[in-house]
């Protein structure tokens, strides 16, 4: 009789427990998840961005990229010093990089001088600037390949967007790893120990109880 209600037992098939979710709030915890973390995110790159290191190197990334704009805006417009009519897309080249070598030059030299003080300006007009001139030789380079020939133009555009698309997800690819390792780090760091006493120190309560040898 015992056997047959432990068989009936474990023939009876187990009861599952089935949670209804929300669809919407599930959906608004993931959104709330990927806010936060793009908001630590952001926290760690303007705390990075304040490191001394980071900033030498941005300032070494801003001296290749104007010494390499002003030297592509040179071999561009060269060719151009000796023809008489000119195109849309020639003129572009011209007046864009007329523009932006300039802004270029006064860029670098300001570049020599965070060099010199160890640190980057956080003037406004800096910042406007290097946009600005930025734009302009990259509308030159744009008007000076579609000159050449107008798929010239069209790639270097596409190209163009590319290079920054790969630029940002290895920027922050690096970012995120670096701030993975800072907590990793933080995390294994043993608590502090006490200093041990030196040797033939006494505390003032084992002092007060010792017995001197004059009394016994």
């Amino acid at each position: 009789m015992v056997g047959a209600c432990s068989a009936k037992r474990r023939e009876r098939p187990g009861i599952m427990t089935v949670m209804a979710v929300d669809p919407k709030q599930q959906a608004e915890e993931i959104r709330q998840a990927a806010v936060q973390e793009a908001r630590l995110q952001t926290a760690w790159i303007e705390k990075s961005a304040q490191e001394p290191a980071q900033q030498q190197e941005w300032i070494r990334q801003n001296n290749v990229i104007y010494g390499g704009l002003i030297a592509i805006g040179l071999v561009l417009v060269q060719p151009f010093l000796t023809v008489t009519g000119l195109d849309w897309s020639a003129k572009t080249c011209v007046i864009a990089f007329s523009v932006a070598i300039p802004l270029l030059a006064a860029l670098l030299l300001i570049n020599y001088q965070e060099t010199f003080r160890r640190r980057i300006t956080d003037s406004l007009a800096v910042r406007v600037t290097r946009s600005l001139a930025q734009l302009l030789a990259f509308t030159g380079v744009f008007a000076g390949f579609w000159h050449i020939m107008w798929p010239a133009g069209i790639a270097v555009l596409a190209s163009g967007f590319a290079a920054m698309m790969v630029h940002s997800a290895g920027f922050f690819r690096l970012e995120q790893a670096a701030r993975a390792a800072a907590k990793g780090a933080a995390g294994a760091e043993p608590e502090p120990r006490p200093a041990p006493e030196p040797a033939g120190s006494q505390s003032p309560d084992s002092a007060a109880h010792q017995v001197p040898p004059a009394a016994l």
